[in-house]
């Protein structure tokens, strides 16, 4: 019998494109259902009661929440192709503290450079770009974090790339003039066919910034 797979998602959700661009790096038919994050479905309350977050990947029935938990799961059950999580014990604990970072010193900022205006925003853009330059240091000359394939690290990372353009038109600054390298690893990623499929056109997630901060009375 085939597997069942469902995926709990919100399209411009950058941890959501974790979760498809996994899916698809191994080839996994699975069914994408649409959420409304102001509205949540009985079934996303139900798979995931604690934090009622999407995504959520419902494997067989079972739930598995939180998007880098759900790219680990998808890479130890879908073993036969492309390897996102390294096989080596120090690098996954390498990979693993890069992720915590990106969660942590790239997400809060991010989140401020389309969302705030004014000394706020200031600040969120030179945190923001404190913290990539950071992650640039940590890729050197690498054409991915993962080294020469694409990996656990990239991948948190893409959904993030995704939206650099509508961070730059939110707040009137260039990524690419203060990290150079990061943008071309970011590039390479963006180029992915299992990338291309998961991710929204940049203009669509603008759109989407505009309205949201119209909403907010930004």
């Amino acid at each position: 019998m085939a597997d069942e797979v469902i995926l709990l998602d919100y399209w411009a959700s950058p941890f959501g494109m974790r979760a498809r661009i996994a899916l698809r790096e191994k080839g996994v038919k699975f069914e994408c259902r649409e959420e409304n994050l102001r509205d949540k479905s009985p079934l996303l309350l139900q798979m995931n009661p604690v934090n009622k977050k999407i995504p959520v990947l419902i494997h067989n029935g079972k739930p598995v929440c939180e998007s880098m938990n759900v790219v680990q799961y998808i890479d130890e059950v879908w073993s036969g192709k492309n390897s996102i999580f390294p096989s080596d014990p120090y690098q996954r604990a390498q990979a693993r503290f890069w992720i915590d970072f990106i969660d942590t010193k790239v997400y809060e900022p991010a989140d401020k450079i389309w969302s705030t205006t004014g000394e706020v925003q200031e600040t969120a853009k030179k945190d923001f770009i404190e913290a990539l330059k950071i992650l640039e240091a940590e890729l050197g000359d690498k054409p991915y974090f993962g080294g020469d394939n694409f990996g656990f690290v990239d991948i948190a990372m893409t959904g993030y790339y995704s939206w650099f353009e509508p961070f730059e038109k939110c707040a009137n600054f260039s990524i690419e003039s203060e990290c150079p390298t990061l943008m071309a690893s970011a590039k390479r990623c963006l180029q992915r066919e299992s990338v291309v499929n998961s991710i929204p056109n940049p203009d669509e997630l603008f759109a989407l910034a505009l309205k949201l901060r119209k909403e907010y009375g930004v």
